[in-house]
């Protein structure tokens, strides 16, 4: 007899659907081998699919492990959002705070209307990297292209990206890179290249952005990227590209160059300088329900 495993695929960071970063997140995985988990992610051929189990912590509402196409990942933004909103609908009795076991361990949520916000831990940084002509020509740009006097830094709040702050919007729109080039830029320490721009047209706190992935990970680019926003918001905080306030109330369009415009909001504190209490949200939209069949 054939298994048939029920998985539902939503669009996470959007308020409609067809937007935003799809998930598919499968809430009853029980007796998929890790090696079946990677396979149907690899079919999935989406950014990231989630398994849910039952948490092995007493202080968690369950335990969800991630794949890309290629591999499984400790800790991911959007997956972690879209997978709380999918439990909540099915757990109420959950409230509207509590924990998800990840590889990083447990990772708090919060639902605050029709947003889901998921805390970050503080930044941890890198020494700035010096090699700014290579990463711009990587990228298809030119040093000029970079924004003065900000460095290029690896950051990670449980999944490491390379931040590189340019010029204005429109040079991030216009980054063609070298998906090969991107592991030696970032020395193979980084998931991703995360490009950004102060969006000051739109408003004194807005970023726009982009995220070019890796060949190992089976993401070319990345519409939305829940986990690489937490070190997005401590940098343009700590560099003080935004507006600074207590709370810092921050929104970065992410995905619009293709085609699938994201929201992710973002929100933090700092002391002494330093970026704290960050927590990045959005909302989710249910796409379809389907069913996996695979054979006994």
């Amino acid at each position: 007899m054939p298994r048939s495993y029920p998985f539902e695929q939503v669009d996470v960071f959007t308020d409609r659907v067809f937007g935003g970063n799809q998930l598919a997140v499968f809430l009853e995985p029980d007796g998929l081998s890790d090696a079946q988990m990677q396979a149907i992610a690899l079919e999935m051929n989406i950014s990231e699919t989630t398994f849910v189990f039952p948490s092995t912590r007493p202080d968690c509402a369950a335990r969800v492990r991630i794949f890309t196409p290629r591999r499984e990942l400790p800790f991911a933004g959007h997956p972690t959002v879209g997978t709380a909103w999918a439990i909540s609908r099915r757990r109420p009795d959950l409230g509207r705070e509590f924990c998800l076991e990840e590889g990083v361990g447990p990772v708090p949520v919060t639902l605050e209307g029709e947003t889901v916000w998921m805390q970050h831990r503080d930044p941890e940084w890198s020494a700035p990297l010096d090699n700014r002509a290579t990463v711009a020509a990587a990228l298809g740009l030119q040093e000029v292209d970079l924004l003065d006097d900000h460095p290029l830094l690896i950051g990670s709040t449980g999944a490491s990206f390379l931040y590189v702050p340019v010029r204005d919007p429109g040079t991030v729109d216009r980054v063609q890179p070298a998906v090969e080039s991107i592991p030696q830029i970032s020395s193979g320490e980084a998931s991703g290249v995360f490009v950004f721009a102060p969006d000051l047209e739109r408003g004194p706190n807005r970023v726009y952005s982009r995220m070019l992935g890796s060949q190992a990970l089976g993401v070319g680019e990345d519409p939305a990227t829940g986990s690489a926003s937490g070190p997005l918001a401590a940098y343009v905080a700590e560099h003080q590209l935004v507006k600074l306030a207590d709370p810092i109330e921050l929104l970065s369009l992410q995905g619009n160059k293709m085609g699938r415009p994201s929201l992710i909001h973002m929100r933090l504190q700092l002391r002494d300088g330093k970026a704290h209490a960050i927590q990045v949200g959005g909302r989710v939209v249910a796409a379809f329900d389907a069913v996996l069949h695979l054979p006994s």
